[in-house]
């Protein structure tokens, strides 16, 4: 198991109540360390200036705000993809079932068959269902008709019905990739959290050194920290939480096979 395999294994609402924990320690802490300090040098008459550590801050958490922003951007890059590859995937699987007309039966009422149930299948896999087939073993089967329709006629037509039916299995390989194995770094994500830590710690200090009271905004910056942590993840990790890329193209063309079929 690689350092991203265990990053995965926490919840998405893991992420959450840790980016929540994180920020609020990390305030404290900085808070704490300052303000123990400056007790110590009061004594001293060689009190922490505010200005200064005001400033080191303010580029401390832009550096932040900045890697938050390019990390959320790797996120719906990845996001985007999906939706691409969805759209492809639908497409070429809706030219493959038109040009199955011009393959000689039984191949064609077969191939038919399983790209409905191909269509079923992946529809079923993002929910987090199951098939009686899985995909691998239709596409195993769809290219077993398509080199025996080739086989037996073969011709430009039946060329380009085995162009579609190639461009499904290559496009299923793509949405695996897209879907599964496109994922933000877990050294990344570490580095995130390290950085956020200090740049965290360093606001709480700064409060400490101007010797406010704890603010109740501390309980914002770190909820809205949590929240933009666990939006990344989610976005992320397709399949384990709430945001999900519509499957309208494919939900379209399953209703549109299955009125054919039944037409």
């Amino acid at each position: 198991m690689d350092s991203s395999d265990i990053f995965e294994l926490i919840p998405i609402w893991a992420v959450f109540a840790l980016a929540l924990l994180l920020a609020l320690a990390s305030v404290e802490l900085g808070y704490r360390w300052a303000r123990r300090k400056q007790r110590r040098a009061a004594h001293e008459h060689e009190q922490e200036k505010e200005a200064p550590v005001g400033a080191m801050v303010g580029a401390t958490l832009g550096l932040l705000a900045f890697l938050l922003a390019f990390t959320f951007g790797m996120a719906a890059d990845e996001f985007h993809e999906r939706k691409l590859a969805l759209l492809d995937e639908a497409s070429a699987i809706e030219t493959a079932y038109l040009r199955a007309g011009t393959v000689t039966e039984p191949h064609r009422t077969e191939v038919r068959k399983l790209l409905r149930e191909y269509v079923e299948e992946r529809l079923q896999r993002v929910g987090g269902g199951a098939t009686a087939r899985p995909a691998t073993v239709l596409l195993r089967a769809l290219w077993r008709h398509t080199e025996a329709a080739v086989a037996r006629d073969p011709g430009d037509i039946t060329g380009l019905f085995e162009e579609s039916v190639n461009d499904i299995i290559t496009l299923k390989s793509e949405q695996l990739m897209v879907r599964e194995r496109s994922r933000i770094p877990a050294e990344f994500w570490l580095m995130l959290h390290v950085i956020a830590a200090v740049a965290l710690a360093a606001m709480g200090y700064h409060g400490g050194v101007a010797g406010t009271a704890r603010s109740p905004v501390t309980a914002a910056v770190a909820l809205t920290f949590a929240l933009v942590m666990v939006l990344i993840a989610d976005i992320d990790r397709p399949g384990e939480g709430w945001i999900e890329v519509p499957q309208d193209a494919m939900l379209d063309l399953r209703t549109a096979l299955a009125e054919e079929a039944g037409g």
